[in-house]
């Protein structure tokens, strides 16, 4: 009986080990990423998947701010390496195509926003999905590779809006 419940310990504090390497409960500071992601929400980070996959257009991702690398920011990956970015007229195109923006509420794009840039390589074009209330790439530039901390796996605070994210 002893031996199973040591086992049963061991099992569980390795189990625990691996999730806190692996994945952290972050707070949102900030209305960047409404309407999907609100201030004061708790994400799950996941660090892993970068490790072994690239990242995708799309993704939610908790990246450290290029201006002041101790803090972290939340924003979606917009252009990936190579990609051309373009910004006019509230609308966001990439390599010539218009990029479907569900997320997105119509009412906070930014109408003044004008860019046009490629993605350098290890690099990374992000926006907050709040346009007009997002400091992101339009204001400090690509992100490189290395300052990606994690993948935006789920909400988990409040418990009304819990849920995964895609």
């Amino acid at each position: 009986m002893a031996a199973a419940v040591g086992v049963v310990l061991k099992t569980t504090v390795m189990v625990v080990l691996s999730w806190a390497l692996c994945f952290n409960f972050s707070e949102v500071r900030g209305a960047s990423m409404m309407p999907g992601i609100h201030d004061r929400d708790r994400i799950l980070v996941d660090h892993v998947t970068y490790l072994f996959a690239a990242p995708g257009r799309g993704d939610i991702v908790v990246l450290r701010y290029p201006m002041d690398p101790s803090v972290d920011y939340v924003k979606r990956i917009v252009g990936l390496p190579g990609d051309h970015v373009q910004i006019y007229d509230g609308f966001v195109w990439v390599n010539g195509e218009r990029v479907d923006e569900p997320y997105v509420d119509p009412k906070q794009n930014d109408p003044f926003s004008v860019i046009d840039t490629v993605v350098k390589e290890g690099s990374y074009f992000v926006l907050g999905d709040n346009r007009i209330r997002s400091s992101d790439s339009r204001e400090f530039g690509l992100v490189p590779h290395e300052y990606l901390r994690g993948k935006v796996r789920a909400r988990l605070w409040p418990i009304a809006r819990v849920g995964l994210f895609d």
